[in-house]
């Protein structure tokens, strides 16, 4: 795809962006960013089995920024956890348009590495409210 199109899809996440805005009860709700730069990503999570079945996002900064929320809000919602765990960045940066945000890469991958840290926090507090098994402590 040529760079004009990667232009103009990130462009319709930030102008248009999808899954934007808070959701109560979220189960974990984490923030993450480059605040020194001013992108800020919230993504609120509601899980149902392990799936991600409603994914929000708040924040603010620039348009990779903002757009990569929506794209990756957009992407995860109604899929298993283990698909964010196993996300790498590049392949982010590739869905974005790698010749378009090569030089934001820390922009671009924001909303990824705050969505991957919520499924962390999700996991945790599954493991905090689990009971322990006969001979098993939990610590």
């Amino acid at each position: 795809m040529d760079r004009q199109y990667y232009i103009d899809f990130l462009l319709d996440h930030y102008e248009h962006p999808r899954n934007k805005g808070p959701l109560e009860n979220a189960d974990v709700t984490v923030s993450g960013g480059n605040p020194g730069c001013g992108d800020v990503v919230t993504m609120h999570v509601k899980f149902k089995d392990d799936v991600l079945e409603k994914v929000r996002f708040e924040g603010s900064g620039c348009t990779i920024s903002q757009a990569g929320a929506s794209i990756v809000a957009e992407h995860f919602e109604g899929r298993p956890a283990s698909e964010v765990e196993e996300m790498g960045f590049e392949e982010i940066v590739d869905t974005m348009g790698k010749e378009v945000v090569t030089s934001r890469v820390r922009c671009a991958t924001v909303a990824l590495g705050t969505l991957k840290a919520a499924v962390q926090e999700y996991r945790k507090q599954q493991l905090q409210t689990e009971p322990a098994g006969p001979g098993q402590s939990r610590s």
